[in-house]
């Protein structure tokens, strides 16, 4: 299971870091980490309220996250990252604020995020 960055300090450290990769609605942080205390592979997740008014959304969109991560973790690069949410779902395409073909175009996407590039 890959840990989870928490604190305000962990996130401002991984975005003066650099983007390693984006898509039409995530982009990827990534910043190294010294060999510390601290877990060689921690997520963090950003979805701000302006890209996703629904508490709803935000929740299932971190769930994905961390779901998608756990699962890709042993092809990831130990450091830090954070996810962030760049752009809005529309909600005319995605009308529930969390139904199973919101969860499946985000997690496609995440797959398409952190997955090895080519």
């Amino acid at each position: 299971m890959v840990a989870h960055l928490v604190s305000k300090a962990q996130f401002d450290a991984v975005f003066a870091g650099r983007i390693v990769a984006r898509t039409g609605h995530f982009a990827l942080h990534y910043a190294a980490i010294a060999a510390t205390a601290q877990p060689a592979l921690a997520i963090g997740v950003a979805s701000p309220k302006r890209w996703a008014r629904r508490a709803v959304t935000r929740n299932t969109i971190k769930r994905q996250v961390y779901a998608v991560t756990d699962a890709l973790a042993h092809q990831l690069i130990a450091g830090h990252y954070v996810v962030r949410l760049r752009a809005e779902f529309s909600r005319s395409q995605f009308i529930s604020a969390t139904s199973d073909v919101l969860k499946k175009a985000v997690r496609a996407e995440l797959q398409q995020l952190l997955g090895p590039k080519s």
